[in-house]
Formats: C-alpha cells, sequence, structure tokens
C-alpha cells in the first residue's frame, strides 16, 4: 500500500511540473515573437501587396487608413493597398486571440514623382526642386514672381500636403502714374421780370391794383392828419399823374450772371493704387442719434463739398492704363435746404460721373455733355381783368430764370519718374519779397558734411514668399471719418421733429 501511494503521488507531480513546463514553452514563444519586432511590409502609393497568415484571422486594424487600407479576401490573406506616402501599423489577431503586427511603408509612386518634376521644371524652371519625407513634399528653389510660386505649390500638391519654402526675386518698383486732370464748369443765369401796379388816391380814399408778386409798392397809411405815403421801391419805373390822381409803378427788369470754375488737378500714384483730390470745403450738416431715454439728440457732423476726383489707375500687360474715374462737381444748394432749430442747413447740388477707360501714355479723354438747362416761369395775374384785350396785360406779371450749366472734364494720364537726386526742383515765383532780411531759403535738414554720410538702405535679390505678400498688400486705412468728422451736440430744443421745416430731403444723399 505505501508503495502504490508514492507512485500515485510522484504521478501527480510529474504531471504538474510537464504543466508548467508547457506553459513556460508557450510563454517564451509568445515572448520571443514580441522581443523580435514586427514584421516589415512596403507598398508603392496605388499599389497592393497580399500578406499570407498560417492560421485564420479574427480580426484586422489600420492605425492610419489614410495612408494605407487592409482589406480581408480570405480566412488567411489580407490585401494591403497603398494610398498616401508614409507609415503605418498592421495588426491582425487569428481565432486563437494570437496578435501579429506588420509595419507598412507606402512609397511614393516614382513615376507620378517624376512626372510632377518634369512639370515643375517647365513651369517654374529648374532651380526648383522638392523631396518627399513621410508623406509631406518639401518644396524649394527661387522663382520669379509670386504668381509662379502659386503655380509650383499647387503642382507639387500633387504628392500631398505641400510645405512652401520658395523664394521669390524682389520685383521692380511699381509704375508711377500721373494723372492731369482739368475741370471746366460755366454757369449762365439770365433772368426777366415785368409787371404793373396801379394805384389812386383822390379825396375819397385810395385805390390800389397789384399782381403781389413784386410786393404792393406804394403804401398809403390813412390817419387823422391826412394820408401817408411810403415807396419801397424806386428803382423800377414810376409814373404819376397828379391832375388824375393816378399813378403806376412797372417792374421791368432783366438781368445776366456768368460763373466760370476752373481746376487743374495733378495726381500722382502707384499702378493698383487708388489717389484723390477734393477742392473745396465742409459744412456742418445735423445727424439725428438714438437715445438711451427715447428722445433723440442731434450732432454735427461735415460733409465735404466742391471739385472731387477719386481715380484708380492700372498698367496693363499690353502697355496702356486702365483708369476708373469719378470725378464730380458739388455746390450748396439753399434751395434744397432745411431749418433746424433755427439754424439753415443748405443742401448739395451734384453731378458725378463714373466711368472706366483705357489710354496710352499721354493720351487724353474728355467727358463732356454734363448740361443742366432749367427754365423756370412764373406769371401771376387778376382774374378777369387780364383777360381784357390790350388792357389785360396792365392786370398781369411775369418772371422768367433760365439757367445753363456746363461741365468738362479732360483726363491725361502720364508715366513718370521721380527727379533725379542733385537736381534742382521746381519753385514758385513770387511777386513780392515777403519780408527785407528774411531768411533767402527755408530751414532744412543739414547735408552729409554734417550728419555723416548715411547708411545705404539694405538691398536683397529674393525674399520668402509670405515675406514679399505681406509687403504687396495694401495697407489698411486709417479707421478716421471722412472729412475729419466733428461731433458736438446742438443746441436745440428737446423734440426736434418740431423744429424741422421746410424740404424735407436731407443733404448730402442726393
Amino acid at each position: 500500500m505505501n508503495r502504490r501511494s508514492t507512485f500515485r503521488d510522484s504521478s501527480f507531480f510529474a504531471f504538474a511540473a510537464f504543466c508548467w513546463l508547457a506553459g513556460r514553452v508557450a510563454f517564451a514563444a509568445d515572448t520571443l515573437q514580441t522581443t523580435n519586432g514586427p514584421l516589415a511590409v512596403t507598398v508603392t502609393v496605388s499599389k497592393s501587396v497580399v500578406i499570407e497568415h498560417g492560421t485564420s484571422l479574427k480580426r484586422i486594424s489600420v492605425s492610419n487608413p489614410d495612408i494605407a487600407e487592409a482589406v480581408a479576401v480570405s480566412s488567411t490573406e489580407v490585401l494591403i493597398n497603398g494610398k498616401s506616402p508614409g507609415d503605418t501599423t498592421l495588426m491582425m489577431w487569428d481565432s486563437a486571440g494570437k496578435r501579429s503586427e506588420y509595419d507598412v511603408h507606402v512609397q511614393a509612386n516614382t513615376a507620378k514623382v517624376d512626372a510632377v518634376r518634369e512639370e515643375l521644371r517647365k513651369e517654374a524652371g529648374a532651380d526648383v526642386s522638392l523631396e518627399l519625407e513621410g508623406g509631406t513634399v518639401f518644396l524649394r528653389g527661387t522663382v520669379p514672381d509670386p504668381i509662379t510660386a502659386d503655380r509650383a505649390q499647387s503642382i507639387a500638391s500633387a504628392l500631398g500636403k505641400v510645405v512652401n519654402l520658395l523664394r521669390v526675386l524682389v520685383p521692380a518698383s511699381d509704375p508711377q502714374i500721373l494723372l492731369k486732370v482739368r475741370f471746366a464748369n460755366v454757369s449762365r443765369t439770365a433772368s426777366a421780370q415785368y409787371g404793373f401796379n396801379l394805384f389812386t388816391a383822390d379825396q375819397k380814399g385810395v385805390s390800389n391794383v397789384t399782381t403781389g408778386q413784386f410786393g404792393q409798392n406804394p403804401t398809403f397809411n390813412q390817419g387823422s392828419q391826412g394820408s401817408a405815403v411810403t415807396f419801397s421801391d424806386l428803382l423800377n419805373i414810376f409814373y404819376l399823374r397828379p391832375d388824375l390822381n393816378m399813378g403806376a409803378f412797372i417792374q421791368a427788369l432783366e438781368a445776366k450772371s456768368l460763373l466760370e470754375i476752373l481746376a487743374e488737378p495733378n495726381l500722382l500714384t502707384l499702378s493698383g493704387k487708388p489717389a484723390s483730390f477734393l477742392a473745396g470745403g465742409e459744412f456742418p450738416f445735423p445727424t439725428l442719434q438714438g437715445g438711451a431715454s427715447g428722445i433723440g439728440q442731434i450732432t454735427i457732423q461735415f460733409k465735404e463739398f466742391g471739385i472731387r476726383l477719386n481715380f484708380l489707375p492700372l498698367v496693363t500687360p499690353r502697355g496702356t492704363i486702365r483708369l476708373v474715374v469719378t470725378p464730380e462737381v458739388s455746390s450748396l444748394d439753399y434751395s434744397n435746404g432745411l431749418t433746424v432749430g433755427g439754424y439753415t442747413v443748405p443742401g448739395l447740388a451734384t453731378r458725378r460721373v463714373q466711368t472706366e477707360v483705357e489710354l496710352e501714355d499721354g493720351q487724353s479723354f474728355v467727358i463732356a455733355g454734363l448740361l443742366d438747362n432749367q427754365t423756370t416761369e412764373q406769371l401771376d395775374k387778376i382774374p378777369g381783368l387780364a383777360n381784357l384785350p390790350v388792357l389785360g396785360k396792365l392786370f398781369q406779371s411775369k418772371s422768367l430764370i433760365k439757367n445753363n450749366s456746363e461741365l468738362m472734364v479732360m483726363v491725361t494720364p502720364q508715366l513718370v519718374r521721380p527727379i533725379p537726386a542733385g537736381v534742382k526742383p521746381p519753385e514758385l515765383n513770387m511777386p513780392e519779397t515777403f519780408l527785407k532780411g528774411s531768411s533767402p531759403a527755408a530751414p532744412q535738414q543739414p547735408g552729409a558734411a554734417v550728419t555723416g554720410p548715411a547708411e545705404s538702405l539694405p538691398r536683397v535679390q529674393s525674399l520668402p514668399i509670405e515675406e514679399l505678400k505681406i509687403m504687396t498688400e495694401p495697407a489698411a486705412p486709417a479707421n478716421m471719418p471722412q472729412g475729419g468728422v466733428t461731433v458736438q451736440p446742438l443746441p436745440i430744443q428737446q423734440n426736434p421733429s418740431a423744429t424741422v421745416q421746410g424740404n424735407a430731403q436731407r443733404p448730402g444723399n442726393q
């Protein structure tokens, strides 16, 4: 019995030792597989490779699907498709839970890279090169202008994400354009007035016949001491018959006026940059502002008027100058003004033209035909008496006003260069000496003999594309109201609508 028990115990311990040893071998095998590292698989973009596995697969996974795609085509085969250059990891698990790991390296298609390099050589020159590193395209070299740089970046983007390291040659200075403008505005006004005022005075009373257009003249005041006669206008024709106790005032006036305005501004700007000119002034204009209490407050702003010119030149590849010109002539118009709190605010009579032309250097064009003809006729008459033959004219008054205005704008663009250094600039010829004993020349900065030679400005042949784009971007306009607007409260009543009279048309919005 003792021998049997010993044999049983020995068998049990032997079986336990065998199980322990099998577990250690399996653990060592697994550790050995992990220690050996993942297997490497290489595939080209737009091509495929098949991985065969000895056992049935249960699950597969790719860490970056944008680089490579894994498709199970059977229980033991996996198809790897290259999508874009780069590195990713493929994990596979079999039915027993055993894991296999692969490093997938997707390399660029050499034929496609060679085609992109050849296209870059044609469009951007031989100085431009590209390198592929981990799915990123590094673009290097020097190009003549920003347009070529953008085109090279677009071509290189066919291989993936592009890091633009290109440099651009510093461009030559933009052409400077001098715009000679001549404004000629001629205004003619003619007026004619004609009318009769009849009056009579005798012992029985006073009578007066008038149409009322030119006022009542003369004026009779009856009193205890007799009648007094007041004449308000003696510049017209006056006739009196004492024997008939009858007199007449004849209104017969003709007036003509002529106004000429001439301005010749010269504007200088670069190609593609706007320029403007204004010869005139500013007038105060009230603006209604909303208040917290619901009662509006009127503030004052200043509006510009006069002769204004805005233009934008552009030198075209054809060697011509394209111009967008907006000339404007405005003047104060009190007939369309309004009255606010006892203050008269005039309107604006504006004539504006906007046109776009293309000229060669030194050519001119004329914007004409801006005519303004106005005729105003006012006829006042006494009903009945004014319809009598011949004598009816004595009971009518007539006023006729004719306005004729002509505006002409002539524009001549020219390509100019600055006055060279050392050449004396033009000066004005003063008709008289300002003050005897004063300095004949204006104060100025001392020359190099006193301050020493100035440091020369740095000159470079090329710049990074980002820096050049920042330099060529137009500067943001200053956040400042047009014409230097000054806002002040207007001392009027609390209810501004009750003090507004006259035409409701607001000046400046024509």
